[in-house]
């Protein structure tokens, strides 16, 4: 695509749409000075902090009512207490004992192919030069498996958290923010 040089965009670019702007002074930077050059529709919504000074005219929000019946008052906890009691409960050390059930066996497989890999290479070259297919060697089909390997372990990796963990998690995440919440006085995260 061409640039405008310019012109109007719309249809058509005949000599009927060019405009010539070198002369004329761009009427939203003289509005105001502290202005953008150009039109950002989010500019004039910056949070507070983000480059303004105090109250440079911006209203303060208005502190919303929760929509959520408050429940009865609990004697105040501090939120380190709220999160060692979601680690001593049985649905974290669920999630933790099946996340290390896939881990440290598929670490240990990969762990073991690799070192198998090199010390190969580096004891028995021979073998890795032997020819298995016109010039590929036993070699670079098993460099070639180390990469197949990563990626499967990758994929079942994804496949189980999603299968077997991230509803779990999901549900402790919401239960500790639950918990939280009334910790930080009521405001959401």
């Amino acid at each position: 695509m061409q640039p405008s040089n310019d012109r109007l965009s719309g249809a058509g670019g005949g000599s009927e749409n060019a405009v010539d702007h070198r002369g004329v002074a761009d009427l939203r930077c003289a509005e105001t000075p502290e202005s953008p050059g150009y039109d950002d529709p989010w500019y004039d919504a910056l949070a507070s902090g983000w480059g303004e000074p105090a109250g440079a005219g911006v209203p303060e929000p208005a502190a919303l009512p929760s929509m959520r019946p408050e429940p009865a008052q609990a004697p105040p906890r501090a939120a380190a207490d709220v999160y060692l009691e979601v680690q001593r409960s049985a649905a974290f050390q669920e999630v933790r004992s099946r996340y290390r059930r896939f881990v440290v066996p598929a670490v240990a497989a990969f762990l073991v192919w690799y070192l198998a890999y090199v010390v190969t290479a580096t004891t028995a070259p021979a073998l890795m030069a032997r020819p298995v297919v016109g010039s590929a060697n036993v070699a670079m089909f098993a460099g070639l498996g180390q990469f197949l390997t990563t990626f499967l372990l990758t994929w079942a990796y994804a496949r189980h958290a999603r299968l077997r963990r991230d509803r779990a998690a999901l549900e402790l995440r919401w239960d500790t923010h639950e918990l939280t919440r009334g910790v930080r006085g009521g405001a959401s995260s």
